[in-house]
């Protein structure tokens, strides 16, 4: 329930959109049997959501049957008090009585709830819950057995980095790649020539994890720089320079990147070198984006293109006449319009974990095709925030995105539509979709349809398709998205191979809450859509009885 640029502070939030739109993937966590679930420090509606007893009780266990522990996020108790709570006391009185069972680090419970009980602020059967449900969570885990079994500060050198893990940490970074343009076939890189490497990403170890990671052993991680080499060898010279400070202002930098600093230069100098190792280079790879920091906790930016120092950077080197890759590291959309037109190659590698170099190297060098999929959509310009793909029609919607229509819903100076959709994204191969087919014109009620589509691997080395299956409630008793996902299939193809990709839909698909809050369908007509991404689909029709 927090959104993008209001983390720490409020959510104003209709009840509808609530529980058709916020609610929807935490209910999904709760039903796969989530152990714990920890509140935000925002308020919902103006009620602090780590005291909010209809979301932590009334929905999370009565309705919803959660029987794990709630946690609350860090100091959130003690935060409490800057949305009108009188002190600690108050603060953690509320907390427990809303449905928390644990306070981190705010230290209130510890001090505070002996006094409360004896004021009847709180009841000695809601404490004793809340223990319980931290001792069971304890004694799933085996810590009444072995209350050190976690404890073991080398337990992360001798398990987590093993060849057997850090080879799937690899595999799972390059299928998360997603290809978002590759004019001439620029990609995949020939293992010959002179490959220049340049940007302040390119041999940056802290870098490479993304923040918010787990045991980060940043003297493991594995650079682009040393990928590249290693994967070369001697068949082919990789050159590199930094090229780039992240901003040309230090004091924004400082900001964008700590705990994890890059060594700054003199951007003339930087920049000299670059075009200096460029100059001698048959292609260039830009590793260019966001730090880690960036797209991490309380990182919010006014401007989402690629900063400054290193947007001029790019520019330099398209202007070189060589032909430029670009390898995009990014924890949200960014506006690429610029390097959309002028980049001839782009391939987004968000922040890929500790095999990161090694993932990326193994895509541009082809020994893997890209298959990833954008998760959600890229914008033409800030001013089209919020943008995404599953939203309601309007009452004059856009038909034609090409002109301007004075009454219409559209942009005088920008199409409506973003520039890389939901769930787009690229390969070494093409992939042909055939005929939509449905396994009846009807669905009964408490029945099944069948959604089959051909896809055909029509290019030329062997690759990955995520098929991707899309449903809108034509009539209902509210408006209801133009589009949304219901399903979508990784599907492996060798060069030439067809396979008939089939998804099953049944009433929990149709689904939604009403203006009543009652959850179900009505009967009536429903449009599939199946295709590569969200903007690309096929249509056809159904009645569900």
């Amino acid at each position: 329930l927090l959104r993008y640029l209001k983390k720490i502070f409020y959510n104003s939030v209709a009840e509808l959109r609530m529980y058709n739109v916020y609610l929807a993937p935490y209910k999904g966590a709760v039903e796969a049997g989530v152990g714990s679930v920890m509140s935000s420090f925002n308020t919902i509606n103006g009620v602090p959501a780590t005291a909010d007893k209809w979301l932590l009780t009334d929905l999370l266990r009565n309705e919803w049957g959660f029987t794990g522990f709630v946690v609350t996020d860090y100091n959130s108790i003690g935060e409490m008090k800057t949305h009108g709570v009188a002190d600690l006391k108050e603060a953690s009185a509320r907390a427990l009585n809303a449905g928390t069972d644990m306070d981190m680090v705010a230290h209130g419970f510890l001090h505070t709830l002996e006094a409360s009980l004896k004021e009847k602020a709180v009841t000695q059967e809601r404490i004793d819950e809340a223990c319980r449900r931290v001792l069971e969570a304890k004694y799933k885990l085996g810590l009444f057995e072995n209350p050190y079994k976690y404890c073991d500060t080398l337990r992360g050198r001798k398990e987590l980095f093993t060849e057997a893990n850090r080879k799937a940490a690899r595999e799972i970074a390059a299928e998360t790649f997603v290809l978002l343009k590759n004019e001439g076939k620029l990609l995949p890189l020939q293992k010959k020539g002179r490959i220049a490497l340049i940007g302040p990403m390119a041999d940056a170890q802290n870098n490479m994890c993304g923040t918010w990671n787990m045991d980060c052993q940043t003297d493991r991680h594995v650079t682009m720089y040393e990928a590249f080499r290693r994967a070369v060898g001697d068949k082919a010279t990789v050159s590199y320079a930094k090229g780039s400070n992240v901003y040309y202002s230090e004091h924004i930098e400082k900001g964008a990147v700590e705990p994890r600093p890059l060594t700054r230069g003199d951007d003339r100098q930087l920049r000299a070198e670059a075009l200096r190792v460029a100059a001698s280079a048959d292609v260039i790879v830009a590793a260019l984006g966001e730090s880690a920091e960036m797209s991490g906790e309380s990182s919010s930016r006014t401007d989402i293109q690629i900063p400054d120092a290193q947007k001029d950077l790019l520019k330099a080197l398209v202007a070189t006449g060589k032909p430029v890759i670009l390898a995009l590291f990014t924890g949200r959309p960014l506006d690429l319009c610029w390097e959309s037109e002028h980049v001839p190659a782009i391939l987004n590698v968000w922040f890929a974990g500790s095999e990161a170099g090694d993932a990326i190297a193994d895509v541009m060098f082809g020994d893997m095709s890209p298959s990833g999929k954008l998760t959600t959509s890229f914008p033409r310009a800030v001013g089209q925030l919020p943008l995404y793909y599953n939203h309601l029609n309007t009452g004059r919607p856009d038909t034609d995105d090409t002109t301007f229509n004075r009454y219409g819903s559209n942009y005088i100076d920008q199409s409506n539509e973003p520039l890389y959709p939901f769930g787009y994204g690229l390969s070494y191969t093409t992939f042909r979709y055939g005929n939509l087919q449905l396994s009846a014109e009807r669905m009964a009620k408490g029945g099944q349809l069948k959604v089959t589509v051909p896809v055909t691997n029509s290019g030329e080395c062997d690759g990955v398709e995520i098929v991707q299956l899309y449903l809108h409630d034509v009539y209902a008793e509210i408006s209801r998205p133009v589009k949304e996902l219901k399903a979508f299939r990784r599907v492996a193809l060798k060069k030439g191979e067809t396979q008939n990709v089939e998804f099953v839909l049944d009433e929990d698909d149709l689904k939604y809450y009403n203006s009543r809050l009652e959850y179900g369908y009505e009967p009536g007509e429903f449009e599939v859509m199946v295709g590569p991404d969200s903007r690309n689909v096929q249509h056809a029709t159904f009645v569900a009885e």
